[in-house]
């Protein structure tokens, strides 16, 4: 009997979205789905997302138990400039470590806003003590790098900013491959077509998304895998099965 091959290990990640105006709804989060996308290329599953408010004991509670369950955890928001951003010391105290001005972080601050430079900016220099800095080229506040845990910004433009700049540097696996075939069908109406292409490609993910445009019912099926002849496999018998009901297939998103 031949040795089996040992499954390749899946890494993961979880994301903590700090901030009481995401939860009352003044402001509606834009990372998630960015740092998904970018977390899949890099070949690491993104598995869990958690809002929590401006609160210390939140905040730690929240990445500890993170760092507990998954390879690598991030959080967005509350590491700018005034007294309520408290992410930094919220982390700190969690991990039993001091709160220090990094200065990397100091000199960098200190070049981008030249005479500019206020106390209150000062504040984007600290760190929890022992972290390494993640470069902004947005706005020169850095983020922050903590072993598994990386610490960012809440605004967008400056959290896809620091992610280019870690593009290719975490140990990750295999990337997620997808592909989207799009037609206009109600979605009950292939449900269990869905469910045999999911039974018969073992490895591919089989995603629908209905919607309803223009007077008419319609659903992208989106296919994922980590291997790029079984998505094609998956999404050729798709459309084959599609054709066969009389529903014309569409590569791609309608």
């Amino acid at each position: 009997m031949g040795k089996t091959e040992p499954a390749a290990k899946v890494w993961t990640a979880a994301l903590v979205i700090i901030g009481d105006e995401i939860l009352s709804g003044r402001t509606q989060d834009a990372n998630l789905g960015y740092l998904a996308k970018w977390l899949n290329i890099q070949g690491i599953r993104l598995k869990e997302a958690r809002v929590v408010e401006d609160d210390m004991q939140a905040i730690g509670d929240a990445v500890l138990a993170c760092l507990d369950s998954y390879d690598y955890v991030f959080t967005t928001g509350g590491i700018g400039p005034t007294h309520d951003d408290i992410t930094i010391d919220a982390v700190a105290k969690a991990l039993g470590v001091d709160v220090v001005l990094h200065p990397d972080a100091v000199a960098t601050l200190e070049k981008y806003y030249g005479v500019g430079m206020t106390d209150a900016r000062l504040r984007m220099a600290r760190v929890p003590a022992g972290a390494e800095l993640v470069e902004n080229p947005e706005t020169g506040a850095p983020g922050i790098r903590i072993g598994r845990l990386f610490i960012m910004a809440g605004v967008p433009k400056i959290t896809q900013g620091m992610l280019r700049g870690l593009d290719g540097k975490l140990q990750g696996g295999l990337p997620v491959l997808s592909r989207t075939i799009g037609a206009w069908t109600r979605e009950s109406r292939v449900a269990e077509l869905l469910a045999r292409l999911q039974d018969a490609h073992e490895g591919v993910l089989v995603g629908s998304y209905p919607f309803w445009r223009d007077g008419r019912s319609g659903a992208n099926f989106v296919l994922r895998s980590v291997d790029a002849e079984k998505l094609n496999a998956a999404c050729e018998a798709l459309k084959h099965g599609l054709d066969a009901d009389g529903i014309p297939p569409h590569e791609g998103e309608i």
